[in-house]
């Protein structure tokens, strides 16, 4: 293995170190309601990285040094290629000492937003989704209508089946609906997730999806395995980065 070969292994593992640790900055770490904490992020990709820059790091300073140790008396290094190489030498140590600072520093900043969540633990959000939460036996959420118009909303499972679908006179604007989590059949449903479909009625008889967000009640906060934060709102997830709106209570 010569010089160069190391250099640019060097270099490839430097990349994938900074890849990995700029992956993790704008990836989320939180925990549930109860305090437990989890830490799930891309941090086991840049210690791998970094793992691989610090043994090439090692193969370099090793080449170096067998290099000045068996280099020809009569014709030494040159002086300019061994301050090169120095100098290379010293850039890789300062690289891999900012990747671990990087990695100290994400990890506070992850610590800063876990705080920062758990604040949302017990508060009322509109979320932006087709998953109605439906938490003690209630679920709620709003619709936007152009026009007084006919509305229909129609609630599925998990499989896919509608266990519930209603009717009603909507007006021009926002509209709230509530659900009391009773199926068309009248057996109430176990709270959890279910996807709901908002339609308008149209003069010529078609229909027309309407914009609605959902409401619910967060109970805790997750990381999700790619590392995103996660809202639970009794027993289902939303990704933090739906909620349009924090509702006073």
């Amino acid at each position: 293995m010569s010089l160069a070969s190391v250099a640019a292994q060097q270099s490839a593992a430097l990349a994938a170190a900074n890849a990995a640790a700029s992956a993790a900055a704008t990836s989320s770490s939180s925990t549930s309601s109860s305090g437990s904490t989890s830490s799930a992020t891309a941090s086991d990709a840049s210690s791998t990285a970094l793992s691989s820059l610090t043994s090439n790091f090692s193969d370099f300073l090793n080449l170096l040094m067998t290099q000045l140790q068996n280099q020809d008396p009569t014709s030494p290094m040159d002086t300019n290629q061994f301050t090169s190489e120095l100098v290379q030498f010293a850039s890789v140590e300062q690289e891999i000492n900012t990747n671990s600072a990087l990695t100290q520093l994400i990890s506070l900043t992850q610590a800063a937003q876990l705080m920062q969540s758990t604040a949302m633990v017990g508060k009322q959000v509109l979320l932006n989704s087709t998953t109605l939460p439906l938490q003690n036996g209630s679920a709620s959420l709003q619709f936007t209508a152009t026009s007084a118009e006919p509305v229909a909303i129609a609630v599925y499972n998990s499989s896919g089946q509608q266990v519930y679908d209603t009717s009603l006179n909507a007006t021009a604007g926002t509209n709230t609906w509530t659900w009391n989590g009773t199926s068309n059949a009248g057996a109430q449903m176990p709270d959890g997730g279910y996807t709901v479909a908002v339609e308008g009625a149209n003069s010529d008889g078609s229909t027309t999806a309407l914009p609605f967000t959902v409401q619910g009640t967060i109970t805790g906060v997750e990381t999700s395995s790619s590392g995103s934060l996660e809202l639970e709102l009794g027993a289902t997830t939303a990704p933090f980065s739906s909620v349009q709106q924090v509702l006073t209570n």
